[in-house]
């Protein structure tokens, strides 16, 4: 019944609410792709110049560079983080078809605010790891023991309670926002970003070990998430996954040495 109520409710995303999420989605991917796509190859390279499109994807350690990785934190978690709360969000606007009080754009709103407080916090780790020289200037780690134990963080994560505690709330956004629901919609979308944070913020930080201008992880941990979050999938994925990261991290760490 639970599955069948997440299609039901996806298939009614045509709202201009929708429109304006899936087109900010998709402003975001697009941004991302403009700052991860070598200069030399950007058409737009020869409008603003190669030296414009270098200087915006290239991280220093000074006020600049701190500005441009909020902005690259924040872009790519919300192009990495949305489509993974898609389901909870089509739940809330079902929903609000029958009561008041539910302004979606506050819901999004909050979800987005919590990720826009891990972007912060990240852009902060980030510039103590450039300035530490552990990672380059485009954010990917130049030390196997920063990758080996990003790698085992994440993994061990899979496999704790709370990480299964903010999973099983994101596998039934119905149970979730009828515990909640007087809470309001603001509230209810900082809740619904903190037990999202709760599931992914290990598997974001991996960016630092991909690479954190690399489209092809981030299409690849997006996948992930959502496939993690799908009630009748993901169940089968974590544990695995856990597995698959201590084996990686314990590998990286071994050739290290």
């Amino acid at each position: 019944m639970l599955k069948a109520r997440l299609t039901q409710s996806i298939r009614q995303m045509t709202g201009l609410h929708w429109l304006m999420l899936f087109g900010g989605i998709l402003l975001a991917w697009g941004a991302l792709f403009a700052m991860s796509v070598p200069s030399d190859l950007r058409a737009a390279g020869a409008i603003y110049g190669a030296e414009f499109w270098l200087q915006l994807c290239t991280m220093t350690p000074d006020a600049a560079g701190a500005a441009k990785m909020v902005l690259m934190w924040v872009l790519m978690s919300a192009a990495m983080m949305a489509p993974t709360a898609l389901p909870a969000f089509a739940t809330y606007d079902d929903l609000g078809q029958t009561a008041e009080g539910t302004r979606f754009g506050d819901l999004v709103f909050g979800y987005l605010a919590v990720w826009v407080g891990f972007s912060l916090l990240a852009a902060g780790m980030q510039m103590l790891l450039l300035r530490a020289d552990l990672v380059s200037v485009f954010g990917d780690s130049r030390s196997g023991i920063l990758s080996g134990g990003l790698l085992l963080v994440a993994g061990a994560y899979q496999f704790t309670q709370l990480k299964e505690a903010c999973l099983s709330k994101c596998r039934r956004p119905l149970v979730f926002f009828m515990q909640h629901w007087e809470e309001g919609p603001l509230r209810n979308g900082l809740r619904l970003g903190a037990v999202c944070l709760g599931c992914c913020w290990a598997l974001m930080l991996l960016a630092f070990v991909g690479g954190v201008m690399n489209l092809a992880f981030m299409g690849l941990a997006t996948l992930f998430m959502v496939l993690e979050k799908l009630p009748e999938i993901g169940r089968w994925l974590t544990r695995p996954m856990g597995a698959l990261l201590l084996l990686s991290g314990t590998w990286v760490i071994v050739t290290t040495f």
